[in-house]
Order: structure tokens, then C-alpha cells, then sequence
């Protein structure tokens, strides 16, 4: 189950796809990143526990007086490489065989392979995952459905998406490799085995390493992301500014130093995207402590709400300015069967969605489902004549204005919080906790497709009701003994359609996040926990 070897410990069954990925030469690289910088990512996650104190405490975020100068100045980033001036669709999805096959052909422009919010870390999922980018890269994958007897294979057709990677964020750690008796960043841990792996490949194709970079709270973190892309590319003599990243802006801190960030990853940037259900998740989490941030239903939550389209405003008028692509949100929605009058309604709202992205300055923008490209392509399209929008640089915002608009949550209405959409909260938060259990993190639920950022607003929306006493639209108030009410009543509807073995162990872990007093940053480290758990089980029976 595990192997040790000068300060490094794989804990992890050990066979021939762990002795693929984890050569010796890569378990070096992988190694000297940690100890590199693995100590810089422990102080800036006690960075972002202080400033959340702060925060309790009052001092909201603002923009930095420490750097004036930076916002101010008219510096740019490096142009990103031509293979990537046009990425108007992009889909996403878990590095999956089949769905990473799928999403290179399915017309988007760039496929996002997700290691993080739509992918569980188990050991499998890592390990097969690296091997698919591999395989993908080098344009043989193919896969048949196991016990299929029709002879079908899926293959690569001849112009697929442009392949980017998204890392876990830099709040979680790979429990399957500890370095010096600790458990390596799972950020570096995703980058560096893909690195080591693919930049030669992707070199030979005269195309490079992309990646996104997700749930970042300072401009210090995307500092710490442009040392690991510096020294990597000394490390395997890479011209310096090779590597291309998107950054996700999904946390509010982060909203605060856009420039900031770009001007860190100024030779490594390929721009910013609207990480819109992490964002939403992030006002809550941040201002947890108080009222005025309350929030109504999840699908009550617009682009419309002032802190929402002074976020999206921000960060087109900052791309455009330093040159770079300004991403625009994910659309959730999957195909509804059998009922044409729904289907035909949620791709309406999409096509909307889109047009507003397009309209608004973004240069491209995220599906979930390969039936929602046409839909964001056709305004794409029909708007955007050239690759990009980035020679479109909206007039210079009120900057006075928008440090008031990215905090201001509307009041609340009478009817913005209503029993079925707490009902919903529960069993999207359920359902998609079990599924991550059993190492699905990408889950089609109530037609949409459901991931980490999803299930962590419903959880977190439940726990400021309860938090702040909300109150239903019929006047009902929503405080622990209602909650546990609604709970046991959808648990056991679940209950009756569910096959699953570990349905008890998820509503345990969703009861716990929901009752604690005080507010869990993420859900996924202790759905986490529990999969490494079973895993040491399994692995010491085989021993």
C-alpha cells in the first residue's frame, strides 16, 4: 500500500500505471516543487485564515494601497500563442477516457480536463487521469465501452479542442504522496505530473502547456503559481513564458487584485474567467458573519445582481487593458428528454446567457454539455466577427463605484428564499456528496450538471439561513430543528429510489458541514478524508 524512498512515501497502491506516472524522474520533479514551494503554500493558507478574521472582524476588502501603481501603470501581458486567439467556446469536464475523447471532438474550441472541482481524487481517478492527458496529447487515445459487443471505439477526429488542465487549487493537498512526513500540494502534485509528462509531446506538435488556475485568494498565490512556471521551465529548458494559465476569478479577494494577478503572471497569462458559482459560494463563505449578505435561492442569484455584473464589468475592462482574454461563465444546463417545452425553455435561457456574455466584451465562454456548444457558438458567432475582443477596451470604470458594487447583495424580497429551493440545496448536496464518494465528481442532477462549486453553494446557502434565521416566503423560519425536518423528509425519498452504500456516510458528512457552528471553508476535504480511509482498507486486505 505504501513505498518509501528518501522523504517521499507513496500511499497509493503500487502497480504499473503508479510506476508510469511516478517514474523516478518525475517523482524528482514533483518532489523538488514541493520542497520548493510547498512551505510558501502553508503560509498563504494561513494568510487566508487571518484575513478571514479580519473579515469577522469588519474590514472588508478593498482595492490595495500597496499597489497603486500596478493598477495604475500601463504595463501588458505577453501575447498568448496563436492556437489559443480563439477559444469563444470552451467545454469542461473530468479527465475521464470517454469524456476527455468526447470534449476534443465536440466542436468547442478548447476542452478544460478538470482535476479539481469536477473530478474526485481518488487514486484511480489521479493516476488514470494523467495517463488520459498523456494519451490525448499524443493523439492515441481511444476507448470501448467494457463489455460492449458492437465493436465501437472512440477515437480523436482530426481537429480537436485545444486541450488546457486545470490543477486542484492550492487549498488542497494529495494525501497519496507525502514528502518529508507531510502530504504534498495537490496544486503542484496535478501541474508537475502533467508537465513532466506532456511538455516534450506538446512541444513536438509545436503547442505547449495550458492550463487554468482555480479558486485563488491574493495576487501573492498567483506570484507563488509564476515562480513553480519559472523554475519549471529552467528545470526542463523550456524558452521562459512557454506556459500559458488562465486564472479563475471565483473568490471575491480575488476580484479586489485582478491587476495584481495579471501583473504576477504577466508572461504566463492567457487571462482571467468568470468562475461565477465559486464566486457566489465565495460571498458567502467570506461575509459569513453577517446578514446584509444573505442570499435568496441559488437560481435567484443573477449575473444581474450588482455584485455580480460589477464583477463581470471589472474583469473585461482589466483583461482588454492588458491584453489578454476575458472568460466568460459556465452554463450549467443539460439536455432535458422527453419533455421538449422544458428543453426548449433552459436552452433559451442559455442562448440569453451567452448573448449577454458577448454583448457585455467577453471573448469567449464555458458549457457544460456538448448540446450547449451550437447554442453559444451561433451568438458567438453572430457577435464576435473576429477571434477575440480584446482590442475592445470598455471606457475606465468608476473605480470608486465598483469597490461598493462588488459588495452590495440585494436586499431580500419577500419569496427569495423558498422550501424548494432549501429542498433542492439538501438533495443536490446529498446526491452529489455520494457521488464524489463513490469517485464520480461530475453529476447530471435535477437537469443540471452538478460539480464542487455547485454543491458548495447549496450547502453553504443552508448554513447562513440557519446562521442568520432566514425565513421562508410563507413566513417559516429555517433553524436547526426545521432543517433537521426537511432533512430526514428528503432522506427518506432518497432513501427509497437509492441503491448507493454510502448514502449514510454522505447525509452524515452533509448533516455535519450544515450544523457546525462555525462555517467549513470546503466539503470536498472531508469526502476526502473518508475516500483515503477506505481506500488504506482495501489496499492493507490485499497485503
Amino acid at each position: 500500500m505504501s513505498q518509501s524512498r528518501s522523504g517521499v512515501e507513496i500511499r497509493g497502491v503500487i502497480d504499473k500505471s503508479v510506476n508510469y506516472i511516478l517514474s523516478v524522474e518525475c517523482l524528482s520533479y514533483i518532489v523538488e516543487l514541493e520542497r520548493r514551494f510547498g512551505l510558501v503554500n502553508r503560509n498563504l493558507l494561513q494568510k487566508r485564515q487571518e484575513r478571514q478574521l479580519e473579515i469577522n472582524s469588519g474590514k472588508f476588502p478593498q482595492f490595495l494601497q500597496s499597489t497603486v501603481q500596478v493598477r495604475q501603470g500601463n504595463w501588458k501581458c505577453l501575447p498568448v500563442p496563436a492556437e489559443i486567439q480563439d477559444r469563444r467556446v470552451e467545454i469542461t469536464g473530468p479527465p475521464d477516457r470517454k469524456m476527455v475523447i468526447n470534449a476534443l471532438n465536440s466542436g468547442a474550441k478548447v476542452f478544460m480536463a478538470d482535476f479539481e472541482d469536477a473530478n474526485c481524487p481518488n487514486w484511480q481517478n489521479s493516476i488514470q487521469g494523467q495517463i488520459n492527458m498523456i494519451d490525448a496529447n499524443k493523439r492515441t487515445i481511444s476507448y470501448q465501452v467494457p463489455g460492449d459487443t458492437t465493436g465501437k471505439v472512440y477515437k480523436l477526429q482530426s481537429e480537436p479542442a485545444v486541450l488546457f488542465v486545470r490543477p486542484r487549487g492550492w487549498h488542497l493537498f494529495e494525501e497519496h504522496i507525502y514528502v518529508d512526513g507531510r502530504a504534498m500540494s495537490a496544486s503542484l502534485f496535478d501541474f508537475g505530473v502533467y508537465l513532466f509528462h506532456n511538455h516534450r509531446i506538446l512541444k513536438e506538435r509545436n503547442s505547449a502547456p495550458y492550463f487554468y488556475l482555480p479558486k485563488m485568494e491574493s495576487h501573492l498565490e498567483a506570484r507563488l503559481w509564476n515562480d513553480v512556471f519559472v523554475f519549471s521551465q529552467q528545470y526542463f529548458k523550456m524558452p521562459h513564458g512557454t506556459i500559458k494559465a488562465t486564472v479563475l476569478i471565483e473568490t471575491i479577494l480575488a476580484s479586489f487584485e485582478m491587476d495584481e494577478i495579471l501583473f504576477e503572471l504577466r508572461d504566463h497569462s492567457a487571462g482571467l474567467n468568470c468562475g461565477r458559482w465559486d464566486y457566489i459560494f465565495s460571498m458567502i463563505k467570506k461575509f459569513q458573519q453577517f446578514p446584509k449578505f444573505v442570499l435568496p435561492d441559488r437560481a435567484k442569484v443573477t449575473m444581474t445582481s450588482p455584485f455580480m455584473e460589477s464583477y463581470v464589468k471589472l474583469l473585461i475592462y482589466t483583461c482588454h487593458r492588458r491584453g489578454v482574454h476575458a472568460m466568460g461563465g459556465m452554463a450549467a444546463q443539460i439536455p432535458i428528454k422527453g419533455n421538449k417545452q422544458a428543453n426548449d425553455a433552459a436552452f433559451e435561457k442559455v442562448r440569453l446567457d451567452k448573448l449577454r456574455e458577448v454583448k457585455a466584451g467577453h471573448d469567449g465562454t464555458w458549457v457544460a454539455h456538448p448540446a450547449l456548444i451550437p447554442v453559444a457558438m451561433g451568438e458567438f458567432n453572430q457577435h464576435m466577427k473576429t477571434a477575440n475582443q480584446i482590442h475592445l477596451i470598455p471606457p475606465t470604470p468608476n473605480l470608486v463605484a465598483i469597490e461598493k458594487q462588488l459588495l452590495t447583495v440585494p436586499e431580500l424580497q419577500a419569496g427569495d428564499i423558498t422550501e424548494e429551493g432549501m429542498r433542492s440545496n439538501i438533495v443536490v448536496g446529498i446526491e452529489y456528496l455520494d457521488s464524489w464518494l463513490n469517485g464520480l465528481g461530475c453529476v447530471p442532477i435535477h437537469n443540471l450538471m452538478e460539480d464542487a462549486a455547485t454543491a458548495e453553494i447549496s450547502r453553504s446557502q443552508l448554513w447562513q439561513w440557519i446562521r442568520h434565521k432566514a425565513k421562508l416566503s410563507n413566513g417559516e423560519l429555517i433553524d436547526l430543528s426545521f432543517f433537521k425536518k426537511v432533512l430526514n423528509q428528503e432522506v427518506e425519498k432518497l432513501k427509497t429510489t437509492s441503491k448507493s452504500k454510502t448514502l449514510d456516510q454522505s447525509i452524515s458528512i452533509f448533516h455535519d458541514l450544515i450544523v457546525s457552528p462555525q462555517f467549513i471553508d470546503f466539503l470536498t476535504p472531508m469526502a476526502y478524508h473518508c475516500i483515503i480511509q477506505r481506500e488504506q482498507l482495501a489496499g492493507s486486505s490485499k497485503l
